[in-house]
């Protein structure tokens, strides 16, 4: 029997057709690890660090995997490219971004990943979405629930339900 475990992913876009890009993300991360077994709905919000640049939309999801944290990794990234990514300074704008917000409650510290995500506690545009999906996940370094960790956030942007035009 193979042990899985809940990969919570993040997704954003700010470049152009910005849900086709997280659509074409989604239907990839479909492909490879089967059908999410949570998602949220569609956040919008404006830029995070980099505040001169397009709004984003965001979505969380939640899959069951069981391959390594490195080979996922390599996988998000080459997905962000065939979508149409172009390499880019951080915090700045993207066609599609991946991000590995948890895998279960492993902690993984590489120079090329970090496991929590690293910023998690600080974005209300992360937060929203997984406190949607998984508000009782517990932080494994912080020992806290999503829920009371989007509670003590001090960002400040504001995330609103996506709704098209």
């Amino acid at each position: 029997m193979v042990n899985t475990k809940r990969l919570i992913l993040h997704l954003g876009s700010n470049m152009g057709d910005r849900l086709a890009y997280l659509t074409q993300g989604f239907k990839g991360l479909e492909l490879e690890f089967g059908k999410p077994i949570g998602m949220s709905q569609l956040y919008e919000t404006k830029a995070w660090g980099n505040t001169g640049q397009a709004q984003f939309l965001n979505r969380a999801a939640i899959y069951e995997c069981n391959q390594m944290p490195q080979t996922i990794l390599r996988k998000l990234k080459d997905l962000e490219l065939e979508t149409g990514r172009k390499q880019r300074g951080t915090w700045e704008e993207r066609e599609l971004d991946i991000d590995i917000i948890f895998y279960e409650s492993d902690i993984i510290n590489t120079p090329n990943l970090k496991i929590p995500h690293g910023l998690l506690h600080e974005r209300k545009f992360v937060l929203v979405p997984l406190n949607e999906i998984c508000p009782d996940f517990i932080h494994p370094i912080l020992n806290k629930r999503v829920a009371e960790i989007l509670q003590h956030c001090t960002d400040e942007l504001t995330v609103n339900v996506w709704t098209p035009n």
